[in-house]
């Protein structure tokens, strides 16, 4: 019997993107639940009358106004919460009254820490919580985490990030949504926590100029520095990360992956350099499709746990709102 699956908020990454010939597919959660052989969409819900008649065209299931209603006629083992992150805690808070097995929660995690607290604190009732963080679900950043765990290029020493969204979007707006995924990537490579120490550059609420915040990661027997730029005015995207480590460095982000060795320099005798290895991913990443796949498992087997938990959004959210309170 298939895992039924419902859709709470039926905009972009519900639904919509699914459209975008460019993007690897399923690359929604409308879509990576369709292709999924053990899962089965059931319905949609939205308030917006648009949405919900797209969804049901699109995707040929009932649709409601009304996710208790929803919840009530179809009994779905897994929900999934792409709304406001100011209506995440109440949605997953209904999939743990109703039985629900297994709630796939939008990033961020929520819009407060005390949001994210008490999202987090619904897990010890039974309900599984998967956050939304893609990158760790995709084949290229587990490919990346395995040759940083295992020291190929030697001991980590330092990490450098480097995130841009576009022309004239506000600071803070890109921090908040994409530096969510940056923040989280970092920690999911390293195996390590975040820490903010101070920034410095343009405001964040500016929609101009570059910020650099400047952190570490909590490893023994030493701290590493993690620094990330945040920037506007660009003509393009980057989302993009470099891991230096003693024997080489690994560079991965949107269209990246790249390993770099130490090696006997080619233009100058008794010194080393970098050569570029022949490492190199060319997809498809899964990334939707495995975390799908990671909910239908956590759904059906009891005391699973999910790649990416409640208990790592919280830490982005922490992380996020350590920068942004400090002065």
């Amino acid at each position: 019997m298939n895992v039924k699956a419902a859709v709470v908020g039926l905009g972009r990454i519900a639904s919509l993107l699914e459209e975008d010939s460019l993007r690897e597919k399923p690359c929604t959660h409308a879509g990576a639940i369709a292709a999924n052989p053990r899962c089965e969409l059931a319905a949609g819900c939205d308030i917006d009358p648009g949405r919900r008649n797209l969804f049901a065209e699109r995707w040929r299931v009932p649709v409601y106004e009304d996710a208790a209603e929803m919840i009530r006629i179809h009994a779905p083992q897994i929900l999934v919460i792409a709304t406001h992150p100011d209506s995440h805690y109440r949605y997953c808070r209904l999939a743990a009254d109703t039985g629900v097995r297994a709630a796939i929660c939008e990033k961020p995690l929520a819009d407060s820490i005390g949001e994210a607290r008490k999202i987090a604190s619904l897990e010890k009732n039974g309900l599984v919580i998967i956050t939304n963080h893609e990158r760790r679900y995709s084949q290229d950043y587990i490919n990346a985490k395995a040759i940083l765990e295992g020291e190929r290029l030697g001991k980590l020493l330092c990490v450098r990030a480097v995130l841009y969204m576009g022309k004239d979007k506000r600071l803070l707006d890109v921090f908040w949504h994409d530096g969510t995924h940056l923040a989280d990537a970092i920690m999911f490579l390293t195996g390590a926590s975040l820490k903010h120490r101070r920034r410095w550059g343009a405001s964040l609420a500016a929609k101009t100029g570059t910020a650099w915040l400047e952190g570490e990661l909590s490893k023994n027997p030493a701290p590493i520095p993690v620094i990330i730029e945040v920037g506007a005015g660009r003509g393009y995207l980057a989302f993009e990360m470099e891991f230096s480590c003693e024997q080489g460095r690994l560079r991965i982000g949107n269209g990246i992956f790249e390993v770099w060795e130490s090696a006997p320099c080619p233009y100058a005798e008794k010194f080393r350099s970098l050569r570029q290895t022949e490492d190199v991913f060319s997809g498809p990443t899964g990334y939707f499709a495995n975390m799908v796949e990671n909910a239908v498992s956590c759904a059906l087997e009891s005391g699973r746990r999910p790649r990416s938990n409640a208990a790592d959004g919280l830490r982005v959210i922490e992380y996020l709102h350590s920068v942004m309170a400090w002065r």
